[in-house]
């Protein structure tokens, strides 16, 4: 990225950097507003999703695809769920085009990292005639012969492994590879739901822990929700008790928690 692009970026991340960040009432206020054809409320409802956007376009910043793009094809997507979304919904407008933002992009960024052109450095070219030689995916072996980072080989490989078949290869009579994939993907309405889902249960979770003890929570927030978990017997160090009573006090504390979801859980079945 040259330093006058990426200067427009900084300057267009700061602009957003002033956007309030609107709350479920505010946002489905300004939806109904739009819905009734308030043009300027379906701006200000847009523009208040789009630091969201650059969020999930930074996911996809290491594909050699200028930030500035993606988070343009982001915006494209941004907008297409804008009209789709469905007031009736119990969702959030991010929620629901966090799908459409996702597929505008990967479609760009695929495209794009398709085409770029292979084997013009002499580390790319090595790395292709290994392949050739070997076919190994591997990326660390690729990265020993050819000098490149194991992480450029990484990227590298969809294009060296795609040679044989181009996704946008048709005939007359059949539509493109690429048009004939199967998509595993939820639709933009199941996504949408799931994440909703996700997002009342993060709540669930966190009123039930609020309803145990002192020591409970600190035992099920250390055991449960951190990624490297203590030991029973560091928890009793540091609660001054048994490793034994560490473990009948978390498993208390689980069966409250149970008790407490049980509801939540009933509602989402």
């Amino acid at each position: 990225m040259s330093t006058a692009d990426g200067g427009a970026l900084r300057a267009y991340r700061e602009s957003l950097s002033g956007l309030r960040t609107l709350d479920r009432e505010a946002e489905r206020e300004l939806a109904r507003r739009w819905c009734a054809g308030d043009q300027l409320a379906g701006s200000r409802l847009v523009e208040a999703c789009l630091p969201f956007v650059v969020s999930i376009a930074l996911e996809y910043r290491r594909w050699g695809v200028p930030l500035e793009d993606i988070i343009q094809q982001g915006n494209l997507g941004l907008l297409k769920a804008a009209e789709k979304f469905d007031l009736e919904r119990e969702c959030r407008l991010a929620t629901y085009a966090a799908y459409w933002i996702r597929a505008e992009i990967r479609e760009y960024v695929v495209r794009a990292f398709r085409v770029v052109r292979l084997g013009t450095t002499k580390g790319e070219r090595r790395a292709l005639r290994a392949y050739r030689r070997s076919k190994t995916t591997d990326p660390a072996a690729l990265a020993e012969i050819s000098g490149l980072s194991e992480e450029r080989v990484r990227l590298l490989l969809p294009l060296l492994a795609g040679r044989e078949v181009s996704l946008d290869a048709s005939t007359s009579d059949t539509p493109a590879a690429i048009d004939r994939l199967p998509s595993n993907e939820l639709s933009p309405e199941d996504e949408a739901s799931r994440g909703e889902i996700s997002e009342q249960a993060g709540r669930a979770v966190r009123a039930a822990v609020g309803e145990l003890d002192e020591r409970e929570q600190m035992i099920i927030k250390a055991r449960l929700m951190t990624e490297d978990p203590p030991t029973l017997q560091e928890l009793g160090n540091r609660l001054g008790v048994s490793k034994e009573r560490v473990r009948q006090l978390e498993e208390r504390a689980r069966l409250k928690l149970r008790g407490e979801l049980s509801a939540f859980a009933e509602l989402v079945a």
